[in-house]
């Protein structure tokens, strides 16, 4: 299977590459971050983004989109993860947006996701519950009353969650004291009573939130996918957040090509010893090899996003590129992030370059929707080995 890009997705990754050099510079994460910005993005850039189309990049034609698929997004995110940049693309675009299309009726769906390509409505994912990602852990409840639902559990580290205007919360239904072993969706206002949101800022600058939902009404109309059954809503549930996997995969694809280029860079400036440090031998290999890894993370990550827009794959073949794709997306980032401070040297651990935020950055994403630990015993398990 070929993994070149075609014309139109070539011209969409080069717009996204001088729209991020020019409106979103890595200084705005830093501006960001020490003017406490709660919101935890730039709502100009934001609003730019949308006027791209960018939020409408992976979403049908009838719902609003553009039907481009998650090749589109995946180049996309790519591009936003070299300059770190802050924004709602993959809580409410990749995550919320996706959860919506396969759980949601075509009513419920028109009713959402124009509002989500027109950047009228947020979203943010809900659905773990414990310190590290444990999707198949889920203890939040719907029980059924009169007019709808009432909601009690907690979720824990939900991306943008605090400026979510609507939350996709994973639970599971209770029906007369009997707990459905499928998943059901819901979507719940950000002002419903009962919802309690914690702000919580990360070592990345970026935000998630906490969530206590005590009985929590939501309307029978704002419940997804009431008509699919328990295996069936398992699987659909899998394959929204590998979904989520490649696309944050793809973002840190982007991230780790910039920390190599500033090292790269760096390597030919610093001087030590009246020569180069580029021209020692050792740390040519140790860059060489960085290349080589961030090459063959290139050809996961566009393997995987390729294997999303085909019609005949199966939700596990897309499982297993998933995991296989995040576990070497994120052991390579570990890689790229800790050579690029070394390489730096001293300077590589103060406040003052740049690179310190990549390593920061790398940390977040290598855990967000599972780390290289969980994919890989995942895989395993796919493969019944």
């Amino acid at each position: 299977m070929s993994l070149a890009l075609n014309e139109d997705q070539e011209l969409l990754q080069n717009s996204a590459k001088n729209f991020v050099a020019q409106n979103a510079p890595l200084g705005l994460l830093r501006q960001l971050r020490d003017t406490s910005n709660e919101r935890g993005f730039d709502e100009k850039v934001w609003t730019q983004m949308v006027e791209l189309g960018w939020t409408g990049i992976a979403i049908e034609d009838s719902f609003g989109g553009f039907d481009f698929g998650y090749v589109g997004l995946g180049v996309v995110l790519e591009e936003t993860g070299r300059n770190l940049v802050s924004s709602p693309l993959i809580p409410s675009v990749l995550l919320g947006a996706t959860a919506i299309s396969y759980f949601g009726s075509d009513v419920q769906k028109k009713r959402l996701l124009p509002e989500v390509v027109k950047g009228q409505l947020l979203l943010a994912l809900a659905g773990d519950e414990l310190p590290i990602h444990s999707p198949n852990h889920i203890q939040t409840s719907a029980t059924k009353v009169v007019g709808g639902y009432r909601l009690n559990g907690n979720k824990t580290f939900v991306l943008d969650g605090h400026v979510a205007d609507k939350l996709v919360v994973v639970a599971k239904v209770d029906n007369g004291g009997v707990r459905s072993q499928g998943l059901s969706l819901f979507v719940v206002d950000k002002k419903a009573p009962g919802l309690d949101v914690q702000r919580t800022s990360m070592v990345d600058c970026r935000n998630c939130a906490n969530l206590t939902l005590t009985d929590v009404h939501v309307e029978e109309e704002n419940r997804l996918g009431s008509d699919i059954a328990a295996n069936d809503s398992t699987s659909r549930f899998a394959r929204v957040l590998d979904i989520g996997r490649i696309g944050v995969a793809s973002e840190m694809l982007g991230s780790m090509q910039a920390a190599f280029d500033l090292t790269l860079e760096y390597l030919k400036q610093r001087e030590q010893f009246g020569v180069l440090i580029g021209s020692f031998q050792g740390l040519q290999h140790r860059a060489a090899a960085m290349y080589s890894e961030i090459e063959l993370c290139r050809s996961a990550v566009r393997g995987a996003l390729f294997e999303l827009d085909n019609p005949e794959s199966s939700n596990d073949s897309v499982a297993r590129i998933a995991s296989m794709t995040k576990a070497k997306v994120s052991d390579v980032a570990k890689l790229v992030s800790n050579e690029a401070v070394q390489m730096h040297g001293g300077i590589g651990m103060t406040d003052e370059y740049d690179v310190g935020f990549y390593i920061k950055r790398a940390r977040v994403a290598q855990q967000f929707l599972g780390d290289a630990a969980f994919h890989r015993d995942r895989y395993a398990t796919l493969n019944s080995f």
